[in-house]
């Protein structure tokens, strides 16, 4: 680079190579702007980085880095010459800081712009426990245990809800069913565990009832004892 001045910024940064480094600490020796201009760089990085809630990925600070350099820096001007503007990388630093800086007063749930946006997604068991229109049928049991199955219209789905439902018997297990006409079709096994939320298999808007069995196999594919709840749509 011809203009050693331009370097000032993505030396602060630690961004140049080997031979640039050289090449501009033989200037910065004896330029009394760049030792300023270098000094209010760092000091800006670093209370920047104090300012961070959640340290960013490496792929962040090498787009900033490869911004910064991109941009061409105006050498200081003659003292006897107007001066003119000189870009400054360290509006680069708060404007990729921003995001960050911003959690402190609105929470980190949208400042994460390195996260891809996935962290927002909804799963399918997600979309239907937050359907408004979803139809809940639920079941109380005397030992005070519960079952809600959730049906949601526009996805189709169900999904069985429970709290404080006690162990199935020793080598047993509670297999959920899906009523589609005359015929019980497997949905789910439920795992072991008072509380669970299961995602249903098999389309729950053309069931009339949701039912829970306990089978010795928990892969069988047919109930064979009748069941111990039932959820009617």
């Amino acid at each position: 680079m011809s203009d050693v001045h331009a370097l000032s910024g993505a030396y602060a940064l630690d961004a140049v190579t080997d031979a640039e480094r050289e090449s501009f600490e033989r200037h910065l020796a004896g330029c009394e702007a760049c030792q300023a201009e270098v000094a209010s760089l760092r000091e800006t990085a670093a209370v920047l980085t104090e300012l961070s809630l959640e340290e960013p990925p490496p792929a962040l600070r090498g787009s900033v880095l490869a911004a910064i350099t991109e941009v061409r820096q105006l050498p200081p001007e003659p003292a006897h010459r107007p001066r003119r503007l000189r870009f400054d990388p360290r509006l680069l630093l708060v404007a990729a800081a921003s995001a960050v800086v911003l959690a402190a007063g609105v929470g980190v749930a949208i400042t994460q712009p390195w996260n891809d946006g996935t962290s927002q997604v909804l799963t399918a068991t997600d979309r239907v426990l937050e359907d408004p229109q979803a139809q809940r049928v639920t079941q109380t049991f005397d030992d005070g245990a519960s079952a809600t199955v959730v049906r949601s219209p526009g996805e189709k789905r169900a999904v069985i809800v429970t709290h404080d439902m006690p162990a199935a018997p020793e080598g047993h297990s509670y297999v959920v069913w899906l009523q589609q006409g005359d015929e019980m079709v497997r949905a789910a096994t439920m795992p072991q565990g008072p509380d669970n939320t299961v995602l249903l298999e098999g389309d729950a808007l053309t069931a009339s009832a949701a039912g829970v069995t306990v089978e010795e196999d928990p892969d069988t594919t047919e109930p064979t004892s009748d069941p111990i709840a039932l959820f009617a749509f």
